[in-house]
């Protein structure tokens, strides 16, 4: 057994309080399954009180229907005592004493004292969890549960173990078995901030050795200092006071008996750090005074993580939600005009039967083909946009003759133009590069198709490429309405129009779309352009290869 030094705080005081105070049930039962004892926060669970279940067994607490199975657990567990957790992946039920059941997970420690066997039952009520876990799925194996302590609790327990010094020896027993598997990082601390006691899991989760730690470090090395400037400041702004030392941030409250839990940074002996969830609570001796201090925290890194992956998926969802819903907007108004002419120039063609109508024939079915490739072009942009915002766009990069790329898009587009525009191609430099060309002709074809809708009619539009110093620049320039300086702020938006544009078919999507299919290939879009005066649009790349 552990000794207690005369210069050092009492060590058995911060397990002992630990037990009556944690924020789980802990119950403690003899081989022949009789409980021994069994603390306030399980009490409460099983709706008992002090002393009602002391000395019954343990099949008090647990439903008739499981009688049976758990005889034979119980067996089969001091047949081979160690480590076990109960609960998860199966259903584990306690008995409330007024008939209810309790979900509940339960994890199982031995420890012997004077030849005697005795099994220790951390018990987790996870009623609440197991109703909102479909909602939140994974996330509750990966939320831990905070401890907590009540600091008029721990004084009392102060007092009563003074009282009590005959049951040191079981106490401290009790201690290393509590320590062993309290789940949660403990450090106790004299009133400089020395460490005093380090628990196995903050060994583990810092990577220290206990030896490495106690009464070698001040508690305050494993923080993150420039967190507790920040403390410290917040600290001066509520108290109005000046907070000396570094330890002084951590302890402040708990000496003013303000318990609660505040997040922190642990720094790892290896340099890297982990968020925690830390609760302080002085230690006081018989008259009150302070005779240290002790730390439980818990690592909050998953939580957050999951927490932050939930945030994201939400944002996703409000932002597809919108997307289908700006859609439906846009499209209820964009296919109207295609749509009716479709069905007018489809009910004309059939009225046109003899052979001197062939070419009112021809001209109300080139409306349709339009309209259908208008209606085709809509589709399709909006599932390019879809494959974008689900990450699902793959780039493909291939070696490709710019100038044959651009000529036959020009080929493609010619008899798509408004009358009599032309388009006037010039490139300089080495014709080879590496990108996607299946991207690339879509930019290229919006580009010029916007610029062919927004420019009058016998009008040029003029294509340049050229390819030199390790980067290849294509650019689209027409002399039509051009585009205001407010409404270039917003040109890359999904669904955005121009002011001056609104009176002219479209979805808004095309920019948008050039831009990411742009970023894709290392490439940056920009717009210079001037009311009256036409638009230029200039995409520089950085491509693999040339």
């Amino acid at each position: 057994m552990l000794q207690q030094a005369p210069d050092k705080i009492d060590s058995s005081a911060p397990f002992e309080a630990f037990f009556q105070n944690a924020t789980m049930g802990i119950l403690i039962m003899g081989s022949d399954g009789k409980i021994i004892a069994i603390n306030s926060h399980a009490l409460n669970e099983f709706g008992y009180s002090e002393g009602e279940l002391q000395g019954n067994s343990i099949e008090v607490i647990i439903p008739e229907r499981f009688h049976l199975g758990h005889r034979y657990h119980c067996d089969k567990y001091m047949d081979s005592p160690g480590r076990w957790s109960m609960g998860k992946g199966i259903e584990v039920f306690g008995l409330h004493k007024n008939g209810s059941e309790i979900a509940m997970e339960i994890s199982l420690a031995n420890y012997q004292d004077n030849d005697k066997n005795y099994v220790i039952a951390f018990i987790k009520n996870i009623s609440k969890c197991r109703k909102v876990e479909t909602a939140f799925e994974k996330l509750k194996a990966e939320l831990e549960a905070t401890v907590e302590k009540r600091t008029s609790d721990l004084q009392e327990t102060l007092q009563e173990l003074k009282k009590s010094k005959d049951k040191l020896a079981d106490i401290q027993a009790f201690q290393k078995a509590l320590l062993d598997n309290a789940g949660a990082m403990i450090i106790a601390t004299d009133t400089t901030g020395l460490v005093k006691l380090f628990n196995p899991e903050a060994a583990i989760n810092l990577g220290y050795r206990e030896s490495d730690v106690i009464d070698q470090k001040n508690v305050v090395d494993l923080h993150d200092r420039t967190e507790i400037k920040k403390k410290r400041q917040e600290l001066s702004q509520e108290f109005g006071l000046v907070v000396p030392g570094d330890f002084d941030v951590l302890v402040e409250k708990a000496k003013r008996n303000i318990h609660g839990e505040e997040q922190y940074t642990y720094l790892r002996q290896n340099g890297t750090s982990f968020p925690v969830l830390l609760s302080v609570t002085a230690i006081r001796d018989e008259a009150g005074i302070i005779t240290g201090f002790m730390g439980i925290a818990i690592d909050i890194y998953k939580r957050q993580m999951a927490e932050e992956a939930l945030r994201d998926s939400l944002k996703k969802e409000k932002d597809l939600n919108e997307l289908k819903s700006r859609f439906v907007s846009m499209a209820s108004h964009e296919f109207r005009t295609p749509l009716s002419t479709v069905l007018s120039s489809a009910y004309l063609v059939q009225k046109y039967t003899s052979s001197n109508d062939q070419l009112k024939r021809e001209k109300h079915l080139q409306r349709i083909v339009s309209s259908v490739t208008m209606l085709t072009d809509i589709l399709n942009d909006f599932l390019s946009l879809g494959k974008i915002e689900e990450g699902k766009m793959q780039v493909k990069f291939t070696n490709c003759n710019i100038c044959e790329q651009v000529k036959l898009v020009i080929d493609e587009m010619k008899n798509s133009l408004r009358s009599k525009q032309k388009i006037r191609y010039q490139h300089k430099g080495d014709q080879q590069v590496c990108l996607d060309s299946s991207l690339l002709k879509h930019i290229i074809m919006n580009l010029v198709s916007n610029a062919s809708k927004f420019s009058p009619k016998a009008s040029n539009i003029e294509i340049n490429t050229t390819i030199g110093d390790g980067i290849f620049q294509l650019s689209v320039k027409d002399h039509g309405m051009g585009i205001s300086k407010e409404d270039q702020k917003h040109l890359m938006e999904r669904f955005f129009r121009g002011t001056n544009a609104c009176s002219i078919q479209g979805t808004g999507l095309g920019l948008h779309i050039i831009s990411k299919y742009a970023e894709l290939m290392n490439g940056t879009l920009e717009c210079y352009s001037e009311l009256g005066k036409g638009t230029q649009f200039i995409i520089t790349f950085t491509p693999k290869n040339f």
